[in-house]
């Protein structure tokens, strides 16, 4: 009996959620559908992986030739294996995330007959996904949440020199996305005292320019001193 005959009765996708930051907004990259199934819905970038590719290498070239995103990191999230998560038959997705600086990369239009179009949605306001992307993404969220809490990654997606305002809308936009109107803000006097305890920030006797209010104190990430604590056991915990 050739049990690869007998097993081999199921595709493989891979689909990428990509999350962006834009000023205080969480957002996450959708394509809109240009083939059935769910023809004209929004969803998460995904497709095939072909014969002979792995996993990692589809992601990529998935990811570009959907949105024309390359060179952009992405780490594996769950598999996902519902028997009708897909109406043409038996398929297994695995999901990926990102978090990237949305200025920093160009959407492209999309001309693989798969997407009209593919743009970014604000976090808040997804609606219902194609096929079971609602869950995927709540999965890959989970995932970044923990990440920001426990590793400094947000602050790759500020500006060079940024206020502490700016940081506090960039955790609050990541950690309560999801929470209620009224509980979707931390306590500034005790995140900033959480923050500048950790002794992570350079002072740099620097103020914003241009702007109509008070102009704030301007701060940058010493990565350096981050690597120099995490080798010694320190433990970035927001």
């Amino acid at each position: 009996m050739n049990f690869v005959d007998q097993f081999y009765k199921a595709a493989f996708t891979v689909d990428s959620v990509v999350f962006g930051f834009d000023e205080s907004d969480l957002k996450i990259l959708l394509i809109k559908r240009e083939q059935e199934p769910f023809r004209g819905k929004w969803g998460l970038p995904g497709y095939f992986v072909e014969e002979g590719e792995t996993l990692d290498a589809a992601a990529d070239r998935v990811l570009e030739e959907l949105t024309g995103l390359k060179n952009v990191y992405l780490e594996q999230v769950h598999s996902f294996g519902k028997i009708d998560r897909h109406p043409s038959g038996r398929v297994i997705t695995v999901a990926y995330f990102s978090l990237i600086k949305i200025k920093d990369y160009k959407i492209r239009p999309v001309s693989t007959g798969l997407a009209k179009q593919a743009e970014w949605h604000s976090f808040k306001e997804l609606g219902e996904l194609a096929f079971d992307h609602n869950d995927i993404i709540k999965a890959a969220f989970v995932m970044l949440k923990r990440r920001v809490r426990t590793q400094p990654i947000g602050f790759e997606l500020l500006p060079p020199k940024f206020t502490l305002t700016q940081l506090q809308h960039l955790y609050e936009a990541i950690l309560l996305s999801d929470a209620s109107p009224e509980n979707n803000k931390l306590d500034k006097r005790n995140f900033r005292k959480k923050i500048l305890s950790m002794n992570l920030l350079v002072d740099l006797n620097e103020v914003q320019e241009g702007v109509a209010h008070r102009p704030a104190k301007l701060y940058r990430f010493d990565k350096g001193k981050y690597r120099e604590l995490e080798n010694a056991g320190f433990s970035y915990e927001l």
